[in-house]
């Protein structure tokens, strides 16, 4: 059966963000005389809530250092959201995707504040039918998000499809028991994304845009 309900992560796999994340990261790790992580190390822990995500790329923040850091960290990411995009593609794709009357989410590990201000800086408020942040419920990759996005739209696992860039991403959706597609054009490698076994690995917003194309709808 064809899917009904695709949902997507944001960062890395809609916006190209991944290089703002890590660069803040490592800002924020000199402005507080931390160890600074590769951008590797940094790049790994996109996806997961921002407390859980510092926490892992950053070993030695405390928790007495954490306000500072995640003042720091907002600081450094808000002084390049003016540069942020959408890949190439993307609107045109999720255009395509709503006159086939597919139903459309965001799973992400963003806060709400994010989210909405970077879904009205790109125009597509209004192009998601149920959204999810890190801070309003479990972080991935727990299932819960993709859990509440299926319940609130009534869509039944078999017809939904996660896409995402990172590990994380894939192994909520399998803990979701649902099918998940990896982009290996935003923070994890494709050997990273293909150890969950997805349906697919693209390269690129065009082979995932004919992907989806010939199984939704």
């Amino acid at each position: 059966m064809p899917y009904t309900l695709v949902v997507f992560d944001w960062d890395g796999t809609l916006m190209d963000s991944t290089h703002s994340i890590v660069a803040a990261i490592q800002a924020a790790c000199r402005d507080l005389e931390l160890p600074v992580p590769s951008a590797s190390q940094a790049s790994w822990v996109i996806g997961l809530s921002l407390e859980s995500a510092l926490r892992r790329a950053v070993p030695g923040l405390t928790n007495a250092m954490l306000p500072r850091f995640l003042e720091r960290y907002r600081v450094h990411y808000l002084l390049r959201d003016p540069e942020l995009k959408l890949f190439e593609g993307v609107a045109e794709m999720l255009a395509e995707l709503a006159a086939r009357d597919v139903r459309m989410a965001v799973a992400t590990g963003k806060s709400r504040v994010g989210l909405t201000r970077a879904l009205a800086a790109s125009g597509l408020t209004e192009a998601f039918q149920a959204t999810r942040c890190a801070d309003e419920t479990f972080s991935k990759p727990n299932p819960t998000m993709l859990h509440e996005i299926m319940e609130e739209l009534d869509v039944a696992a078999d017809r939904v499809v996660m896409i995402g860039d990172t590990s994380h991403d894939l192994q909520m959706a399998a803990n979701a028991r649902v099918h998940g597609v990896g982009v290996a054009y935003g923070a994890h490698t494709r050997e990273e994304l293909e150890a969950h076994t997805p349906q697919a690995v693209v390269e690129s917003v065009a082979a995932l845009r004919e992907w989806l194309l010939q199984r939704t709808g």
